[in-house]
């Protein structure tokens, strides 16, 4: 497992997602009620993109078929999906944000 350097809290703001590329993988950040969340950028249903979508308590919604993901625990919460995302662990160390990832 890796720490990976992704910027600074200021670059992010509140209720804002962004699609991040790191170690190969394609991972959506997620800036909710204060906290950060990092995921799959992947609908398991459809392969849309999951930054793009809407941003509904600590939930995305896809914006193609509306499949709800907990931002928590990356579980699939309504169909169409059956299958939840991969989430991955954040740490803020003196306003840097780092994710881990294998």
């Amino acid at each position: 497992m890796a720490w990976h350097n992704v910027g600074t809290m200021a670059l992010f703001s509140e209720n804002q997602s962004v699609a991040l590329s790191i170690a190969g993988k394609e991972v959506a950040l997620f800036h909710v009620e204060g906290e950060l969340y990092a995921i799959d950028n992947c609908c398991t249903h459809a392969g849309v993109p999951l930054h793009e979508g809407k941003i509904e308590e600590k939930c995305v919604i896809c914006p193609r078929h509306g499949a709800k993901f907990s931002l928590q625990s990356g579980d699939a919460l309504s169909l169409p999906a059956f299958t939840g995302v991969s989430t991955y662990p954040l740490r803020v160390t003196a306003d840097k944000i780092e994710i881990e990832i294998s």
